[in-house]
């Protein structure tokens, strides 16, 4: 809670921005930002939309996931993977066999589940 208006009072000094002029943007009063800045109270999750989008920061960075402003971008890597065979069975049920596309898209979901080979 205080890592959060940590954060929301350093991008609202850094600009110069009083507490009344940032409460009147996400729509909150001068004392609400006052207490969110202190850690006494959280702010609801449209404030910290309304903040975020403002000065321009990822949710990431308001939530202290990083310290980058624009975020993290995150890879997916799943733990599991499903069995080859297993998925080509899954992927050859999906498609409609009368499509004139059907072997291309599905050449493409093979290549794809390879690799990109």
């Amino acid at each position: 809670m205080k890592q959060i208006g940590k954060r929301m009072k350093e991008l609202r000094e850094n600009l110069g921005i009083s507490q009344a002029a940032l409460a009147e943007y996400i729509h909150a009063t001068q004392s609400s930002v006052n207490r969110y800045e202190n850690g006494q109270t959280s702010p609801p999750i449209d404030y910290l939309r309304r903040f975020a989008d403002f000065f321009d920061v990822s949710m990431d960075y308001i939530f202290c996931r990083t310290d980058k402003p624009q975020g993290t971008t995150y890879a997916f890597n799943p733990t599991i993977t499903p069995d080859k065979e297993e998925m080509r069975r899954f992927i050859e049920m999906c498609f409609d066999p009368a499509s004139p596309m059907n072997e291309k898209l599905k050449e493409t979901l093979f290549q794809m589940m390879e690799g990109g080979k």
